[in-house]
């Protein structure tokens, strides 16, 4: 039966041609097999394509070539040798069109490089690139020069400063070779041998990193406490890098403190972590501590600079202020910051960073507009607070966020005050401005200023509506703006008081200046003064009965063991006896007490009353006391009687 032509054509693909192209060779059948049982061989690299074949070449090499690609791509099971007959001898494409588009598609694809965020971009590589950190630098040199290397380091800080980058340079410092293989620890890594490049990609086999966050129990410290006491591959040390240790469990913790104390010489530990304080005191006090900074506003500006010129992007020196005054002293926070603001830059088609944009994007307030509302509230203009604040919470600034800018306005005018200037500020305007407040308000007038915005801001963050609640502690300050401070208004009052007339009570024609104490005369004793024989029946017990000696009895005689006494009017209960009684308990001895109708000294009670009395009015004739009142007509003078216990004055005011 004739083969189908669906298959193989109209006619046999060997009787395609003339007996030369139907050939094959055995040699080449041979090749064939060994390319589809394995693949082409490595030691010999594929030739490239050579000029156009003449007409009535063999096609023959060509056909192999393809099948070895396209087994490279599909990987087909082996198949028998006879099978691969039909298929060398089959029609092709005109030879060089295989091989120009397999290598067209190679160098595309390695073009294309993922975008890398600038936080990993810009990562130090070496320790000359880490910013703010110079004294922890300074020490690890000193201590690598001088071979005084410990063998444990904990880097902390705040996030983005650079823990774990630190622990991966201090890797490179202590693994590196130099570019002649002959080095050894240096605070100056090269970068080009073999272990920095392979710690830079994290693939060098001896520094192993771990995430305590995700490796957080007694087995994962145990492989490391297996691991340690076999030698570094090919690495000068081996190096563990742990990162946010303070994630490891107490157990965890415990497990590594006989390692982490006494290593082998050939194991460094390297531990990074933001919460320091949750590392038990056993595991600080087996490393060497750094304590990464915060890096100052003006260091990231300037590094930010640097990097937006790496990038060929142009930005405005307050754009760059403003992210790294976002940034709070991280660099990577800042250069995520730098990289939205860069893509939002470009939105526009400018390609430029301005102050405007990161404003924009970060939901700022604008710095005019801080300085016009300053202005408002000084001025006392109410309805130009009011709307500058919907301006700008129309613009999609947060209230919260009003007064912030507020508060960090303040701040600079009361630095100006102390430091003679603005001299950071970012414009002539700017400097200017603040430069004005400074001299025209007054340090208690701006400490004020900042103590009712800082209430203000408490508000806000508590209320139902956020716009409401600014606008309202706004205009609070503003009323509260022309108020004088309290050291002002008591200078004021004693302006007021050394020109004020002094009173003088009626009645009185000797001209003294100042009213007359009052005196209050006091019985004098022959025994016991009456004061101490109160206490003394008091602490006897008898409470009862020496409240009514101090309200009830008016000495007129007190001798040995003898008492006689007046009652005040309003009294006429004979509590002889109950004195008798109370006054042999308290003194073990007999008394005579005897009562008589009139005379005698005042009351305990009485005297109090008088001496209370005295005070007062000395008080209400005080100079500063009149000139308040002519200051203010209707101010009244309130005395708090409560004791101090209880949270009164004790009317301890008036010393």
């Amino acid at each position: 039966m004739d083969d189908s032509p669906d298959m193989f054509g109209d006619s046999p693909p060997w009787n395609d041609g003339g007996e030369e192209e139907a050939a094959a060779t055995s040699a080449e059948l041979e090749a064939a097999g060994q390319v589809s049982l394995f693949g082409e061989p490595e030691a010999e690299p594929k030739p490239e394509p050579a000029a156009q074949p003449e007409a009535g070449s063999k096609p023959e090499p060509v056909a192999v070539e393809l099948e070895s690609v396209v087994e490279a791509e599909v990987a087909p099971e082996p198949v028998p040798v006879s099978a691969i007959v039909p298929v060398a001898a089959a029609p092709v494409p005109a030879p060089s069109a295989a091989p120009v588009a397999v290598k067209a598609a190679a160098p595309a694809s390695a073009a294309v490089q993922p975008y890398r965020v600038l936080a990993r971009k810009y990562r130090p590589q070496s320790f000359g690139e880490l910013i703010g950190q110079e004294a922890m630098v300074q020490t690890l040199a000193n201590a690598i020069k001088r071979d005084r290397l410990a063998h444990a380091f904990l880097m902390t800080g705040v996030r983005g400063v650079g823990k774990t980058s630190t622990a991966r340079l201090i890797a490179k410092a202590l693994n590196c070779i130099g570019p002649d293989g002959q080095g050894g620890p240096t605070i100056d890594p090269c970068g080009v041998c073999e272990p920095c490049q392979a710690i830079a990609e994290g693939r060098h086999i001896d520094v192993i990193e771990m995430d305590a966050a995700s490796h957080t129990g007694v087995d994962d410290v145990r492989e490391i406490i297996e691991a340690v006491r076999y030698a570094a591959v090919s690495a000068r040390y081996k190096i563990y890098i742990i990162d946010e240790v303070h994630m490891l469990s107490r157990n965890a913790f415990n497990a590594l403190l006989k390692t982490l104390e006494e290593p082998p010489a050939h194991v460094k530990f390297l531990f990074a972590t933001t919460e320091v304080d949750k590392l038990p005191v056993t595991v600080l006090s087996r490393c060497q501590r750094f304590d990464l900074r915060r890096i100052p506003a003006p260091m990231l500006a300037e590094h930010f600079a640097k990097v937006c010129g790496l990038e060929g992007v142009e930005a405005e020196a307050e754009a760059l202020a403003m992210v790294a005054a976002a940034a709070e002293g991280s660099v990577r926070d800042g250069l995520s910051i730098l990289d939205q603001a860069i893509a939002h830059a470009d939105l526009d088609g400018e390609g430029q960073v301005r102050a405007e944009k990161v404003r924009d994007m970060l939901g700022l307030s604008d710095k005019s507009a801080q300085r016009r509302l300053i202005t408002a509230i000084l001025d006392g203009k109410g309805g130009d607070l009011l709307e500058l604040v919907a301006h700008q919470f129309a613009l999609g600034v947060e209230p919260i966020s009003i007064l912030r800018g507020l508060m960090a306005l303040t701040h600079r005018i009361a630095v100006a005050q102390v430091a003679g200037g603005a001299h950071d500020a970012h414009s002539a305007e700017e400097r200017e401005a603040i430069e004005g407040w400074a001299r025209a308000l007054k340090a208690g007038q701006v400490h004020r200023l900042w103590q009712l915005l800082l209430k203000g801001h408490d508000e806000v963050k508590s209320a139902p509506d956020p716009l409401v609640a600014t606008q309202m502690a706004l205009l609070r300050i503003m009323h509260a703006a022309d108020m004088p401070d309290p050291g002002s208004l008591v200078k004021k009052l004693e302006e007021l008081a050394a020109r004020a007339p002094v009173a003088v009570p009626a009645g009185d024609s000797s001209g003294a200046v100042g009213p007359a104490p009052v005196a209050v005369a006091r019985p004098v004793v022959t025994a016991r003064r009456w004061e101490e024989l109160v206490d003394d029946v008091e602490h006897a017990g008898e409470l009862s009965t020496a409240n009514t000696m101090r309200m009830q009895v008016r000495v007129v005689e007190l001798g040995t063991s003898l008492l006689r006494y007046a009652q005040p009017p309003g009294f006429s209960e004979d509590i002889t006896a109950i004195l008798r009684n109370a006054l042999g308990k308290a003194t073990g001895e007999r008394w005579e007490v005897f009562k008589v109708d009139e005379g005698g000294a005042p009351t305990l009670v009485e005297l109090a009353e008088a001496e209370k009395t005295a005070a007062s009015d000395a008080v209400s004739q005080h100079p500063l006391v009149l000139a308040t009142k002519a200051a203010f007509p209707e101010a009244q003078v309130i005395e708090d009687d409560r004791p101090l216990a209880v949270g009164g004055g004790g009317r301890n005011w008036r010393r």
